[in-house]
């Protein structure tokens, strides 16, 4: 058994992930962490937990955490990350970190975007992109993985393996992308109470949302030429779930078969993407609760565009699922292990 920490445990994303490392075989969580519940136990914050009576939880002490811990999964916000995941890699720890401290590889882009000064530069070359399904291979040999943003890995899944057979163009590509309210996290905020979101539907942080970099980087990567997007992300009335409906180019000649057997062909290994038939789209409903990614595509005629449509659970496959997939690639274990859950439906 691989013993591992739970920082920043009563987030949502740390809900998550006790949720599922709770069922996991080859884990024990030993260390659960918050620094505003500290000294209580975790089973009077989340009494459902039942597999977890005799945890405290405790301040976030990296002295504390590397007694008690092999593994430390960092669910706190960007900031707050990065030297906390420094001290724990000095201590010989393994860490999943779920900000966006370690995403985005130039210093001068998390900076400019985050407006934060990054405490640990010289790590951003070492840590890997936790996208479970592109980066397999770096993640078995990692030591520290930056999870991807719950946006970003709606986005990507989809387009890179497009963009890596060169099957797409660059110019023109729009992602419009809407999140229940979970992806806004825990903490209490006003324009986020039953009454400012029910029976509303709003954009937000148009042409500025900080996962922009994050897309424009790996798409560029997988593209080996600059990508830039225009990303729009949307908060829907609904508790959790992200669809991103994307618009993009195919290459002259390029047909929905053959962009469609692309993704098939490059998602056959993996257990939690899957590519849907033709004139089948996916819903949030069908993904709530689950690591799954469900991908729908159409090629229009008319316009000469493809359009693509992912749905994941922003806090499972888009948080704290990828981060437990991520958890398995590390440790050698098979990628499913205690992930194979039926979405929450209806």
């Amino acid at each position: 058994m691989v013993r591992v920490a739970v920082v920043g445990a009563t987030g949502y994303t740390g809900l998550e992930l006790l949720r599922f490392l709770g069922g996991h075989p080859q884990v024990e969580v030993t260390c659960v962490t918050s620094r505003k519940e500290a000294g209580k136990p975790l089973k009077e914050i989340f009494p459902f937990l039942t597999y977890y009576r005799d945890l405290i939880l405790i301040e976030p002490s990296v002295d504390e955490i590397a007694i008690r811990a092999e593994v430390a999964f960092l669910a706190v916000p960007h900031g707050a990350a990065a030297e906390m995941a420094a001290s724990l890699l000095e201590r010989g720890l393994k860490v999943i970190d779920l900000s966006a401290d370690f995403r985005l590889k130039d210093r001068e882009v998390y900076e400019s975007w985050y407006k934060v000064r990054h405490p640990v530069p010289e790590l951003l070359k070492e840590a890997v992109y936790g996208l479970s399904e592109v980066y397999r291979s770096q993640i078995r040999e990692a030591r520290l993985v930056a999870n991807p943003g719950c946006y970003p890995t709606a986005s990507l899944l989809p387009l890179i393996p497009l963009f890596r057979e060169g099957l797409l163009l660059k110019k023109g590509l729009i992602i419009d992308a809407k999140s229940g309210v979970s992806g806004a996290g825990r903490g209490a905020k006003l324009r986020l109470i039953f009454c400012e979101v029910n029976e509303d539907f709003c954009a937000y942080n148009v042409a500025i949302h900080r996962h922009t970099p994050e897309i424009e980087q790996e798409l560029s990567r997988a593209a080996q030429e600059e990508i830039l997007v225009n990303f729009t992300t949307h908060l829907v009335p609904m508790s959790r779930g992200i669809l991103a409906t994307i618009y993009a180019w195919p290459r002259e000649g390029v047909s929905e078969d053959r962009l469609r057997k692309t993704l098939r062909d490059y998602y056959a290994p993996s257990s939690f993407v899957e590519i849907l038939p033709e004139g089948v789209f996916p819903h949030t409903a069908h993904v709530r609760g689950s690591n799954r990614a469900l991908i729908g595509l159409k090629f229009d005629p008319r316009t000469g565009r493809v359009i693509l449509v992912s749905a994941i659970d922003n806090l499972v496959k888009g948080a704290s699922g990828q981060a437990v997939q991520n958890l398995n690639l590390m440790m050698g274990w098979p990628e499913e292990t205690g992930l194979n859950v039926a979405p929450l439906f209806p």
